[in-house]
């Protein structure tokens, strides 16, 4: 017997479970396939969950001195279980899958648990967790499977001395020392949460500034911060061998000759689409070069009728960005014009401090044509002081008459949730005066936008200038 449906999701993490509310909430038939026992995919039991969890427990233990004055010290031995700073993991997981199903059944989407596969460009079939087998026809399907961690052959992951980005949380103790290939949101998060935890961190990568998809000001912050806790960053380096002593460490040679010695390593080069057992060839589908599904701009793959949307067809790979995707490609499905284009999601990036932004980078938009840019750095406000946070900074790239917000980046204490404020004004097409002439609460940290905008007011031409 086959069940038809006007919309099959496989996956439930964010992507998927955007498109199938998206779908369902249109009055179509949705059915959403996962194969774990809830919804939530790879960032809610392996990623974002379990390592935001440990980056709070990393935060508070690393700023407490400095919030009460130095008047308390707090020390932990060498050997911590790991374990034990995750300790309320269960508990935000579970109550974050209860939130995911809830959600999920307001919307009228019906879940089926098993692992789904391609017998045709609208058929699947699914074998549940029994062993049954289902089959389903749908006119659209969206393969929102996720990614894995990517092993490049020349780095001998074995889970225990050599880890991945899965494996990482599974260590029993914290290392005394850990080396990072990669500079990405995943190695950068690791890295400083694990350097605030007291361990000794160095990264190595290609690349010459970490995270180099942001605008250079907030990773010059973040490796400016890396570096005062004492982590070290070896730039346009690349590994040549990577060898476990057999006893206490590994050693990571890098293409310059030197010696990178580290009781732990992190692999964090890349991640390749979850697709084995797929079957994506009876779909007419297959992956790239780099393991990933090509889409076009509005998430199709070669086949019309099938998207793919979320971390099955690459970077940025960050949950906003997931959501947006499996959103838009229903919209489009639906034939539904959407008000909201790429330029109005934001980017988070949780490494400490943390780094936020939504828009065009300074350097993005001086190609198109003249800018004026304020800054905020947070050592001028109360709030930061008092939060014993002095270090961050709040940038507005305006155009070129100072006028129009267009890009917002925030490194600091709560930047991820400060910069939905730039979020509303470049959504709304507010003037930058906004920030100035309606009162914040004092002391925030939202300050900040009142200060970066002054800032931008003041380079105004005189000609264009506010009137008195």
């Amino acid at each position: 017997m086959v069940t038809s449906v006007d919309v099959a999701v496989i996956g439930g993490g964010p992507a998927g479970q955007w498109a199938a509310m998206t779908a369902a909430e249109a009055g179509k038939a949705t059915i959403l396939i996962e194969q774990e026992p809830h919804a939530g995919g790879e960032c809610v039991r392996r990623g974002t969950i379990p390592s935001k969890t440990l980056r709070e427990a990393a935060l508070a233990l690393s700023t407490f001195k400095a919030k009460s004055g130095g008047v308390v010290e707090l020390s932990f031995g060498a050997h911590l279980q790991l374990e034990s700073l995750m300790r309320r993991k269960t508990e935000v997981i579970d109550a974050h899958e209860r939130f995911l199903t809830e959600q999920l059944a307001r919307a009228g989407v019906v879940t089926w648990h098993g692992r789904a596969r391609f017998v045709g460009r609208d058929q699947l079939e699914i074998v549940t967790v029994s062993g049954a087998r289902r089959t389903l026809s749908a006119r659209t399907i969206v393969v929102a499977t996720g990614s894995r961690p990517r092993t490049p052959p020349d780095v001998p992951i074995d889970h225990e001395h050599v880890l991945d980005s899965d494996s990482i949380l599974s260590m029993t103790y914290l290392p005394r020392s850990l080396a990072v290939l990669g500079s990405g949101v995943i190695a950068s998060e690791y890295a400083s949460i694990f350097q605030a935890l007291g361990v000794q961190v160095t990264m190595i990568d290609r690349a010459p500034r970490p995270l180099g998809f942001l605008d250079a000001e907030l990773s010059g912050v973040f490796l400016q911060d890396f570096t005062r806790a004492g982590g070290v960053f070896r730039g346009e380096r690349r590994h040549t061998s990577i060898e476990f002593d057999g006893v206490e460490a590994v050693t990571v040679t890098l293409d310059d000759g030197s010696l990178v010695r580290a009781e732990k390593v992190l692999c964090s080069l890349g991640r390749v689409a979850n697709v084995a057992g797929l079957n994506l060839a009876a779909a007419g589908l297959e992956v790239n070069g780099r393991g990933l599904l090509d889409v076009d701009r509005e998430l199709r793959t070669r086949v019309a009728s099938i998207y793919a949307v979320g971390d099955v067809i690459g970077p940025p790979s960050l949950a906003s960005t997931s959501m947006e995707q499996g959103r838009r490609a229903m919209r489009h499905w639906l034939g539904q014009l959407d008000r909201h284009g790429a330029e109005t999601i934001p980017a988070g990036v949780f490494t400490i401090p943390e780094l936020s932004c939504i828009g065009q980078t300074e350097a993005a938009a001086r190609q198109v044509g003249p800018v004026v840019v304020g800054r905020a750095s947070f050592d001028r406000l109360a709030r930061s002081h008092i939060n014993a946070a002095p270090h961050g900074l709040l940038k507005l790239v305006c155009d070129g008459e100072g006028r129009q917000l267009l890009g917002v980046h925030v490194a600091g204490e709560g930047a991820a949730e400060l910069v939905h404020l730039g979020q509303l004004a470049m959504s709304a097409k507010l003037p930058v005066d906004t920030f100035v002439d309606d009162i914040f609460n004092f002391p925030t940290f939202a300050e900040a936008y009142r200060i970066a905008a002054m800032e931008v007011i003041a380079q105004r031409r005189p000609s264009s200038s506010r009137a008195a």
